[in-house]
């Protein structure tokens, strides 16, 4: 009795390390959220409870063996199911990996806690938790300033739309985050077109600039005071 009570109490703390991670990615609003992180880390943990503890009945018979870690091993195969399911590829952009990873982690941690290794499960818990909350505002204040672009095209009135720029640059458009208009003061045949781009390494955007002077209509493009003229 006092044994399936400790199991009951297994998959509870699974199921609350494997909900304050998923509740990390739940307020993003990933599809992969505070449900399905507490259902792997509770999963996870019911077969590690299974493999050390569901076969003891037959222990010590002859040519019996037992090997627990056999079903952990699939486990950590088995979950990658559930990480592809999480990942998607936006034109050039793959987006979920860091969500499917916080899956496999809680899965470890639910074998951990089926083990009894609670100590282990409890700091890989907030370790994960610094890993999803504390680094990424750093990561995005560092490489996010780095890969930051703007580009300055003059174009002739009414060439240049956001729709010209998706026929001409492809997937390359998923890395815009903002595109202005406005007709240029001295000139009315012209318009000013401001693009701001994110993610974005110096060759790619130097190839940006290169396609971009190639679109009928455009005139000039400028960025980071380095003015190219067609």
């Amino acid at each position: 009795m006092l044994l399936e009570l400790e199991f009951i109490a297994r998959l509870g703390l699974a199921a609350l390390l494997g909900g304050a991670i998923g509740f990390e990615r739940e307020r993003l609003s990933w599809a992969a959220g505070l449900r399905t992180h507490m259902l792997v880390s509770v999963g996870a943990c019911l077969f590690m409870i299974v493999s050390a503890y569901g076969f003891m009945d037959v222990l010590g018979r002859e040519h019996v063996s037992l090997d627990p870690s056999r079903v952990a091993a699939q486990v950590v195969s088995g979950i990658g199911f559930l990480g592809a399911g999480s990942i998607l590829l936006r034109g050039e952009i793959v987006r979920g990996l860091t969500t499917a990873a916080s899956l496999w982690t809680v899965a470890a941690i639910g074998l951990a806690v089926g083990g009894g290794l609670y100590v282990s499960a409890l700091g890989a818990t907030v370790i994960i938790l610094f890993i999803l909350a504390g680094i990424k505002p750093m990561e995005q204040r560092y490489f996010a300033s780095r890969q930051r672009r703007e580009l300055l095209i003059s174009a002739e009135r009414g060439r240049l739309t956001l729709h010209v720029l998706e026929q001409e640059l492809g997937p390359l458009t998923s890395r815009i985050s903002s595109f202005i208009v406005q007709q240029n003061a001295e000139s009315g045949n012209t318009d000013d077109v401001l693009i701001a781009l994110s993610r974005m390494s110096e060759n790619e955007f130097r190839t940006m600039i290169d396609r971009v002077r190639r679109i009928p209509g455009v005139i000039e493009a400028e960025a980071k005071g380095q003015r190219a003229s067609r």
